[in-house]
């Protein structure tokens, strides 16, 4: 459906489950994201975002490499540094420090990418080991399927100029409950100005990064009106973004919202922005 609609990427999250709908059923990224390809064609899919919680660089590198291979080279690796969670409660582990886990994050990403663009990796890291992990045969897109990396903090920022061929952000959002929309557009401008300062010191032309937004990360539901989605996209557009995520309307929390809105945006504000 989002594909007949007209949007250009479709997103899942990536865990073993998810605050308030942890008791809800849920299903893993992987498959999904298999499935969707199955049924599109045109439109991009993706993870916002998988992370080392539950991840190991040598077996998602096999599943990167066949979701790249299925959707014929549409799919998006959204990766991030995850949070304390479920995802850490469930398998019985202790929690990490912020600092261990963007550490942690590093290493992932860094052998991740190696095994992606070599033939035969083998390496001893800290929190992770491969023994000549293998490519075959290789992503569709090359030299790799495009990471969109998630940083809010400047360390993870550093990470996502790095390796990163996009960054998202939830703004001051990340793992937490906002009420103040003003203030969390204020922490988003400082974020894209923290993030360009970064490109910048990387030698990277922070203009040529797209630059995606999780949209409900603020205070106010993106899809509750057709106005508010009309003003999120103004402001993200101010703001650098290239690319804005949405949830789909659920008829309860977290995301409740009314489809109709959404097919009133499919028909009056995205054939607008096609023609830019």
């Amino acid at each position: 459906m989002a594909e007949e609609y007209g949007f250009d990427h479709a997103w899942t999250y990536d865990h073993v489950g998810w605050r308030s709908l942890v008791d809800k059923p849920w299903f893993d990224a992987v498959p999904t994201l298999t499935a969707a390809a199955t049924v599109t064609s045109r439109i991009k899919l993706g993870t916002l975002v998988s992370s080392p919680n539950f991840r190991h660089p040598v077996h998602f590198a096999r599943e990167v490499t066949a979701l790249d291979d299925v959707s014929d080279g549409r799919f998006l690796l959204g990766l991030g540094s995850g949070s304390s969670g479920f995802d850490e409660r469930v398998f019985g582990t202790e929690p990490l420090s912020t600092s261990d886990r963007v550490e942690r994050f590093g290493e992932f990403t860094e052998l991740l990418d190696s095994i992606l663009t070599n033939d035969n990796v083998s390496s001893d890291g800290k929190y992770y080991s491969a023994v000549e992990a293998r490519r075959s045969p290789g992503c569709v897109q090359t030299p790799r399927v495009p990471f969109v990396v998630a940083a809010e903090g400047t360390r993870a920022m550093h990470l996502a100029a790095r390796f990163g061929n996009g960054w998202v952000t939830n703004g001051r959002g990340s793992g937490t409950e906002v009420t103040d929309d003003e203030a969390w557009w204020r922490s988003l401008r400082d974020n894209t100005e923290r993030f360009e300062e970064v490109l910048r010191e990387r030698g990277r032309v922070p203009g040529r990064v797209p630059r995606y937004l999780n949209a409900d990360a603020g205070a106010v539901y993106s899809l509750s009106s057709v106005e508010r989605f009309r003003d999120v996209l103004g402001r993200a557009g101010e703001l650098g973004f290239t690319d804005v995520i949405v949830h789909w309307p659920r008829t309860e929390a977290p995301f409740a919202g009314r489809e109709s809105v959404l097919e009133e945006i499919a028909s009056e504000v995205l054939p607008g922005l096609k023609e830019h």
